[in-house]
C-alpha cells in the first residue's frame, strides 16, 4: 500500500515543523512547496528533517520544492504561505498581500491536486479560507480553515496551567473568528467532567478567556519577529490526522456554514466533525442568548473583512 502524501505549501517556521511532525508520526510523505526562491531553503529543511529519521525511526520521505506541480496528487494540502504578522501589525493588514497568494496557490491546488482536503492557514484566516474556497470551486467539506485546533488548545493550556491539573482532562469549545472576537463557550469548559465553574472564581475565568482571545498577540510581542509556529503546526497536525485516518474528531474548525448557527455563506469557528470525507458535519451548540450575541459580532468581523476581499 503506498502512503499518502501531505503537501504543505509555504516552508517558513510552521511549515518546517509540521513536516517534521507529520514525519515522526509517518502519517504519509511529505513535500514541502515554496517560492522558486526559497526552493533551496525548503529542500535543505526536508534533508534535515530525512537525516533525523534514523534516531526516531521513522520511515516517511520528505522533499522540497519549489514548483507547484510537485502538489500532483496529492491527498492532503496545508498552506500557510503568506507573510507573517509583525508587531503592531493587524490580522486585517495582512489581507492584501496574502490574497494574492492565496488565489495563486488556489489555482494551482485545483490544477494539480483537485480531490485534496485543504487546510488553510495564512491570517487572516476567515477571509483568506472563505477567498481559497471561491478561487479552487472545492466543495465545502474539502476546504478547511485552521484557528479553532489552536485557540482551543490555547484554552485548553492556559485551564491547565490555572488548575495544576492535566491538559489531557481539559474539555471546551471555542467558536467564532480568528482573533480577539473569538468566543470561549466557558460552561463547556471541563476537567475530567466536572464544570470549570465548580473548580475556578469566576474572575479567573475570564483572566483565562482574555488570554485566550489574546494569545496570538501575546506570542507575537514575545517573540519580537514572527508569530507563534510549534503550535500551529501541532494543530495542523491533528487535523490532517483526523482526516487521512477516518477519526471522526470533533475539532472546532473554520467550516463554512449553510445555515448553522442562523450563518450563511461563510467560513467561521464551529465544533467540526472531522474524517475521510473532510468535514463531515458541524455540531450545533444550543447558545444562551450573549453566547449568540458574541458569535453575532465575531461574524460581522468576518464579514467586513471577506467584503475586502471583493471575491
Amino acid at each position: 500500500m503506498s502512503r499518502k502524501k501531505i503537501a504543505l505549501v509555504g516552508g517558513g517556521q510552521i511549515g518546517g515543523i509540521l513536516a517534521l511532525i507529520c514525519a515522526q508520526k509517518e502519517l504519509g510523505d511529505v513535500v514541502v512547496i515554496d517560492i522558486p526562491e526559497a526552493e533551496g531553503m525548503v529542500k535543505g529543511k526536508a534533508l534535515d528533517i530525512m537525516q533525523a529519521r534514523p534516531h526516531d525511526g521513522y520511515d516517511s520521505d520528505l522533499s522540497g520544492s519549489g514548483d507547484f506541480s510537485d502538489l500532483k496528487d496529492a491527498d492532503v494540502v496545508a498552506i500557510t504561505a503568506g507573510v507573517p504578522r509583525k508587531p503592531g501589525m493587524t490580522r486585517e493588514d495582512l489581507l492584501a498581500t496574502n490574497l494574492n497568494i492565496i488565489s495563486n496557490v488556489a489555482e494551482n491546488v485545483k490544477k494539480f491536486a483537485p480531490e485534496a482536503f485543504v487546510i488553510v492557514v495564512s491570517n487572516p484566516l476567515d477571509a483568506i479560507v472563505y477567498a481559497f474556497h471561491k478561487v479552487s470551486g472545492f466543495p465545502k467539506n474539502r476546504v478547511v480553515g485552521m484557528a479553532g485546533a489552536l485557540d482551543n488548545a490555547r484554552f485548553r493550556t492556559f485551564i491547565a496551567m490555572e488548575t495544576g491539573m492535566s491538559v489531557q482532562d481539559v474539555s471546551c469549545i471555542v467558536m467564532g473568528g480568528h482573533g480577539p472576537t473569538m468566543v470561549p463557550l466557558i460552561r463547556t469548559a471541563t476537567v475530567g467532567g466536572v464544570p470549570l465553574t465548580d473548580i475556578l472564581s469566576r474572575k479567573e475565568i475570564d483572566a483565562i478567556v482574555t488570554r485566550v482571545q489574546e494569545a496570538g498577540t501575546e506570542l507575537v510581542k514575545l517573540y519580537g519577529k514572527g508569530s507563534a509556529f510549534f503550535s500551529p503546526a501541532a494543530a495542523i497536525t491533528e487535523m490532517i490526522e483526523a482526516y487521512l485516518k477516518d477519526k471522526k474528531r470533533v475539532i472546532p474548525s473554520a467550516a463554512f456554514c449553510e445555515g448553522e448557527y442562523g450563518i450563511d455563506g461563510y467560513f467561521i469557528g464551529v465544533p467540526a466533525v472531522i474524517g475521510a470525507g473532510g468535514v463531515e458535519r458541524i455540531l450545533e451548540v444550543e447558545l444562551t442568548e450573549q453566547e449568540s450575541n458574541l458569535l453575532g459580532s465575531t461574524l460581522e468581523k468576518v464579514k467586513a473583512t471577506v467584503a475586502e476581499t471583493g471575491l
